[in-house]
């Protein structure tokens, strides 16, 4: 770490060449700096042309070293004023190896993993010349139907922050210019997760009490953590796009959490502020992005072709426009581009794909995994098995274990779950394999592998019936089947929204039909949201869920199915029995009748089928004797909280000890319970640990509707602590004024 003397010391010299280089520029040169532009994108001049007039800063999804290097030396060696590029990608979860998708990064709760993750994701983006990713994305998310929710932490505004805090710093390193690490991108702010039916790109009206409590703390934990870019979000927020929004980008970002890095667009979201009847035409549309807060426009020209006329016109002042174009300077700077602005190609295939990164995409698998059911101790399966079935649509495909996002990946490199299996038995087990079913797959987009998923083969009904009947029959044939299920990898992410949470297509027929053999199954998820399994959580003995686990998914779910890793992962989200349910969340309030929490529809329950913060493991745990160091917590203080974990049962194991808390009364309702506290720690057979947990009661603050202002309210607190969000070990303590 730099002294306070020598951090002054570099700020001051930074300062002052920013701003000698902006006292230099031309103001065509200065909307160059604003504008972002695709190389795939259409351009009436060159890519070469732009970068030597000074007319573009950033280019997106360029992902090759030799031309990122030749781009760069263009702006650094011929341009008038030497200013380098900064090269955006898409680095979600994982860039040429490909990792868990956050959502299931999310159900390790593990931050110092996913720290680990997104660093060694960050390396190999580094090592080709990309400078800069759009992650991590932030969103609560509490309706499945929603097809980002795959994107984010699920739907808890506490795991969320730690989450976005562990993934800006494994992106960034310590600061910004660490090496091998690259600019992190905090998006969507704000609300987006909570866009209206569950559709993408949807307006959210959110009431000012959750935007505070519920869907803000995750971004302002990502600034906090040293996030250097941020991303405002498509949707209008309660009647204002957020890229023209001054509350958001203004009132919130800069003058309440003192955010000094810069804001980039959503792709055209400039543009489409006249699309949304925000903006009259591109002129205002311009205006009202760079007065709001957008210090730079991702893919479309609207600042290149609109600004100077908006200056002209006096909508926009020229200090507006200086300080975006110092705020993306200073970050350029801070980053190291000015001093060593290229890559080294002879050293990209070293690093993508290593056996380190492997190593690390195989346990961040293993430890997303979430086992959902094992009646009669199924799982693990014995390893002296002689036949084995995996039948599934996804049980041999490639891309579709990567799942969404996964722009930079080969499916060459990925394992599926059916060579996971073979390689694990080799000659000592028959492994038989069928699709069974195929599943209806949309159109490839850009959000897909680059190398899309298979299409349907099958393609009259006499040839689906006759694989649907050859899996069956390999299934009676063999001791037990494996069955691989869930959505394809397009199904979920960006544009992928759905109104239903079936399995798509004749899967559920499949399963029912691999059950009725009497054969033991094993369902496998692979899948990026919550789907309907209320009929296999009554008849499907063993379910585990191993959302789209990455390239080296196929080994870690053996690992799992056969008990070389144990399943520890706990759900980020409340598990709905049906679409009806949604949206549905843990952290609701109380209502006048208390007693009808699981009666609240005339046709079924309201509960969710598996709860927040909800996994099993192959072995078992005791938590008892909880203590609170005091029943009286100061405000502003910290209160620490212990209780005895005791694995019961035959194997070493996981598991998350979490802790709840709800305020009794106060200035509004509060939720029944929230999440303040957890831990993620391993056992082994018959070991017991004193957990401690450190309360601090700067989480029991919240923005009251009646104060219209964040504090920690005096009163008195129920405290839970137990292996989710329905924990039964229960004590209260006071908050007292400070």
């Amino acid at each position: 770490m730099r002294s306070d003397r020598a951090a002054k010391t570099g700020d001051t010299e930074m300062s002052r060449f920013v701003n000698d280089l902006l006292s230099r520029m031309t103001f065509e040169e200065k909307i160059g700096q604003m504008s972002q532009i695709a190389l795939n994108e259409p351009q009436e001049v060159s890519p070469d042309q732009l970068i030597l007039k000074g007319q573009v800063g950033s280019f997106l999804f360029i992902t090759d070293a030799n031309e990122i290097n030749r781009l760069q030396h263009i702006a650094v060696d011929r341009s008038r004023l030497h200013i380098p590029l900064i090269f955006g990608f898409d680095v979600i979860h994982g860039f040429r190896t490909i990792y868990p998708v956050p959502l299931a990064l999310s159900a390790s709760w593990d931050p110092t993993m996913v720290e680990h993750v997104q660093s060694m994701a960050a390396k190999e983006a580094s090592a080709v010349g990309v400078d800069w990713t759009f992650a991590p994305m932030v969103d609560i998310a509490r309706d499945p139907r929603w097809g980002r929710i795959m994107e984010g932490a699920g739907e808890d505004p506490y795991l969320g922050s730690k989450m976005a805090a562990a993934q800006v710093r494994g992106f960034q390193g310590d600061t910004l210019g660490s090496p091998n690490h690259i600019l992190a991108c905090v998006k969507h702010f704000a609300g987006y997760g909570a866009a209206e039916g569950g559709r993408d790109y949807d307006s959210s009206d959110i009431s000012d009490e959750q935007l505070w409590n519920v869907y803000l703390p995750p971004f302002e934990a990502a600034v906090h953590a040293g996030a250097g870019s941020l991303m405002p979000a498509y949707m209008d927020l309660n009647g204002v796009p957020a890229a023209g929004n001054k509350f958001l980008l203004q009132d919130v970002l800069r003058d309440k959490w003192k955010f000094d890095g810069f804001v980039v667009s959503d792709w055209d979201a400039v543009f489409n502020l006249t699309t949304h009847g925000f903006a009259s035409g591109p002129e205002d549309a311009a205006a009202r992005a760079v007065n709001a807060g957008v210090d730079m426009e991702m893919t479309s020209h609207v600042y290149r072709d609109n600004l100077a006329k908006a200056v002209k016109d006096g909508l926009v002042k020229q200090s507006t426009i200086d300080e975006s174009v110092r705020r993306i300077l200073t970050t350029k700077y801070r980053l190291g581009l000015f001093s060593h602005p290229y890559s080294d190609p002879s050293q990209v295939a070293a690093q993508l794909v290593s056996p380190e990164q492997r190593d690390a995409a195989r346990k961040a698998a293993e430890r997303t995994a979430v086992l959902l059911r094992n009646e009669g101790g199924l799982l693990p399966l014995s390893k002296s098995l002689k036949s084995i079935a995996v039948i599934g649509p996804l049980a041999d495909s490639k891309p579709d274990i990567m799942g969404s996002w996964s722009l930079a990946g080969h499916p060459a490199d990925a394992v599926t779950v059916l060579e996971g299996i073979r390689k694990r038995f080799g000659a000592d087990a028959t492994v038989s394999w069928a699709k069974g079913v195929e599943i209806a797959r949309g159109q490839p987009s850009i959000f897909d592998s680059q190398f899309p998923s298979p299409q349907p083969t099958l393609t009259t009904d006499a040839a689906r019936d006759a694989e649907f009947a050859h899996a069956i029959d390999l299934i009676k044939q063999s001791q037990v089947a494996v069955l691989v299920l869930g959505e394809a990898q397009n199904m979920s992410g960006e544009a992928a929204s759905r109104s239903t949470l079936t399995l798509p297509g004749r899967q559920e027929q499949l399963l029912e039909a691999a059950v009725a053999t009497g054969k033991p199954i094993v369902l496998v998820l692979l899948n990026g949201r919550p789907l309907n399994i209320t009929w296999a959580s009554q008849h499907v003995p063993a379910i585990l869920d191993a959302w789209y686990p990455g390239t080296e998914g196929g080994n870690a779910i053996a690992d799992l199915l056969f008990g070389d890793a144990n399943p520890g992962g706990k759900l980020p989200v409340s598990w709905p029995r049906s679409v009806g349910q949604v949206p549905i969340f843990y952290a609701h309030n109380n209502t006048q009748n208390t007693d009808a929490h699981d009666t609240r529809y005339w046709d079924g329950s309201s509960a969710p089928l598996y709860p927040f913060g909800y996994g099993l493991s192959y072995t078992s745990f005791k938590l008892d004797d909880l203590k609170l160091a005091s029943s009286t917590v100061k405000s502003g203080s910290s209160l620490m909280v212990s209780i005895n974990v005791q694995n019961t049962g035959s194997v070493a194991g996981d598991e998350v000890v979490q802790l709840y808390t709800h305020q009794r009364s106060g200035s509004s309702s509060r939720p029944v319970r929230e999440l303040k506290g957890f831990r993620r720690i391993t056992l082994k057979r018959g070991d017991k640990q004193t957990i401690t947990l450190q309360l601090d009661t700067r989480d029991l603050g919240f923005w009251s509707p009646q104060t219209h202002h964040w504090s920690i309210e005096p009163g008195t607190f129920d405290l839970w602590v137990g292996t989710d969000s329905t924990a039964t070990n229960h004590a209260t303590f006071t908050v007292l004024p400070q």
